[in-house]
């Protein structure tokens, strides 16, 4: 439904009622603004009341309006340029004060990431990790950051990490020729999604490896190749994505595998500590800190 919603409303548009044909001309004609709206304020925009736009999500199958408006953003989130972006959150945050609202935006998002997380997948996917043979990470635009987060950190838990640049779609399938049974692919991906790592991740599943999807949806493109699959929310609080729950994920992922390679992560510890004092690293200090 989540992915059909313009096409049903197109569908549907000639035997509406006339309150319901206001609302679904709009969202078909602004869909990036309507997206983003109460159901007040997409009621007024039309000329409809409230209860009436809430009827109307109802009447397409939803439980209520916050399902329809999540199903509008999960379609929008995919199609927005970066224009149209910045435009529909100029709006949305015109007159606030963008400090206070951006961050509860981010608080929101790691809080409904909690609530909706399957906890048994994300300990099934750390039981995968520990005994992974080779790890293979990739992440385009945006979401290479969160990638070279968890390589930075799992470089010192494991001795065959390896990340995936995605320069070219050549270069890419040179990197991940060899991955096979006993290997792992862990995929970061939000909207809009990477056809690199879509690509990757069909060739890693069809060569037998086990593959970690961490995205935003069970819709995402990257689940139907995915043998564990880790959802976080990622939505627009600017003209750029919030990626502070799947950071936040992530920094669980990172955290429950160190827990159970706590030995071998002390001994690598223990040893780059002696390398960064013998070849002076870092200048000495007096607390002696050498925090990663």
């Amino acid at each position: 439904m989540q992915n059909n919603l313009p096409a049903m409303l197109t569908e549907r548009l000639p035997k509406l009622s006339k309150g319901h044909k206001k609302i679904a001309e709009y969202i078909l004609g602004h869909y990036d603004k309507a997206a983003f709206m109460t159901a007040s304020k997409l009621g007024n925009i039309v000329g409809v009341s409230e209860s009436t736009v809430v009827r109307f999500a109802t009447e397409l199958g939803f439980e209520g309006y916050p399902e329809m408006q999540k199903a509008l953003k999960e379609f929008t989130s995919n199609k927005l340029t970066t224009v149209q972006r910045m435009n529909v959150m100029n709006d949305q945050l015109a007159g606030e004060d963008v400090l206070n609202r951006v961050l509860n935006f981010d608080i929101e998002q790691i809080r409904k990431t909690l609530e909706e997380i399957d906890k048994d997948s994300f300990y099934t996917t750390v039981d995968a990790l520990v005994s992974a043979k080779n790890i293979y990470v990739i992440g385009a635009r945006s979401a290479s950051v969160l990638a070279r987060f968890i390589v930075f950190y799992f470089n010192i838990m494991f001795d065959n990490v390896k990340i995936i640049h995605t320069t070219s779609t050549s270069e890419m399938f040179e990197q991940i020729l060899g991955i096979g049974e006993g290997d792992i692919m862990i995929g970061v991906s939000f909207p809009r999604y990477s056809k690199h790592t879509v690509k990757a991740f069909r060739y890693a599943h069809e060569n037998g490896a086990t593959v970690i999807g961490i995205t935003d949806s069970k819709a995402s493109p990257l689940a139907q190749y995915a043998d564990h699959l880790l959802l976080a929310h990622s939505d627009m609080a600017s003209f750029a994505d919030s990626l502070v729950a799947p950071m936040s994920l992530i920094n669980a992922l990172i955290s429950a595998v160190g827990m159970r390679k706590q030995e071998y992560v002390s001994k690598n510890l223990e040893r780059l500590e002696g390398i960064w004092e013998k070849y002076e690293v870092y200048e000495k200090t007096d607390d002696k800190d050498f925090s990663l």
